[in-house]
């Protein structure tokens, strides 16, 4: 009866979960169309600055009002071209994406971080921490058009060619066809549409659960922007590049698991999600908080989740 009574209780909270936007099943798709991001207007949610645009030179736009560059005849804001996602291991990245979520609002997404486990697809099992910082209002519920250079440009088709002089991005929708035709774009995106290929393995829209989660500080620090109601960010420090012009490898040592508590460490507590839990010159909590479990990432850094 405990037993039963217990199960009950995690259904009842992983409902209630679903039920206030913090988790569910979803759709992916990509795009990347140079565009000033929605949540890069002021007004759009309670955050600290709205998310950073840049100019046609690649500099952060300290003016959240500058027209959008997708706008006729404007050659203002644009996507920042380090919005694009990378690696940090062989099982997970970070990135960007444009968010609509069934029942909410931009006011509850912007700016906002989401764990999305890929259900489908070469990438199952893989994980894609993203930040909101775009509206799709072509979007189903529960979608998240990821953010990924060479990804199709989709219905905003001048944004590109403003930025850059020129787009050679592939189709209208869907983008560049193969690694190869990566090198056709600017060389500022190039890294993040090997991403596709390398850690993504190109994958054509693969479904995803999803659940809100702490924001981490690398994503924070490319779009500048943070909400107000948010946990403070967690922080990684990774020797994967960012730029994954070859398939990416994990530095992860050869072990009988791939969780491990990397020596040394100590201190009481338990580490929450994506903090770091071990490495060499470390001296914390290797405990991580439950369900996670410490990964290590290479001799001087190992993370939670």
């Amino acid at each position: 009866m405990a037993f039963k009574s217990t199960q009950a209780a995690a259904l009842a909270l992983l409902f209630a979960a679903a039920a206030n936007g913090q988790s569910g099943t979803g759709q992916t798709t990509r795009y990347w169309d140079c565009c000033k991001a929605s949540c890069g207007w002021t007004g759009k949610a309670a955050v600290n600055q709205p998310v950073l645009s840049c100019d046609r030179n690649g500099s952060k736009l300290t003016d959240a009002n500058v027209k959008s560059g997708c706008d006729v005849g404007s050659s203002g804001a644009f996507t920042c071209t380090d919005n694009s996602p990378w690696a940090i291991n062989d099982q997970l990245s970070y990135g960007f994406a444009a968010v609509k979520l069934s029942g909410q609002t931009e006011s509850q997404w912007c700016c906002e971080c989401y764990e999305l486990t890929f259900t489908s697809g070469p990438v199952n099992g893989k994980k894609f921490v993203i930040q909101a910082t775009n509206t799709g209002g072509d979007l189903g519920s529960n979608h998240f058009d990821l953010l990924i250079p060479g990804g199709g440009v989709g219905i905003f088709t001048q944004g590109c060619p403003a930025q850059f002089g020129s787009w050679n991005g592939g189709q209208q929708y869907g983008g560049v066809s193969s690694r190869a035709e990566c090198d056709n774009l600017p060389a500022a995106v190039r890294p993040g549409c090997y991403w596709r290929f390398d850690w993504f393995q190109n994958a054509d829209n693969p479904t995803v659960s999803w659940k809100k989660t702490t924001c981490p500080s690398e994503l924070i620090a490319k779009s500048g922007c943070k909400r107000n109601d948010a946990a403070p960010p967690t922080t990684i420090t990774s020797t994967a590049s960012s730029s994954a012009s070859t398939p990416v490898q994990t530095t992860t040592k050869t072990t009988t698991s791939s969780t491990t508590t990397a020596a040394p460490g100590g201190g009481s507590g338990t580490v929450a999600q994506w903090g770091q839990c071990g490495g060499i010159g470390y001296n914390g909590p290797t405990a991580c908080a439950s369900p996670y479990t410490c990964h290590t990432l290479n001799d001087y850094y190992s993370q939670c989740y």
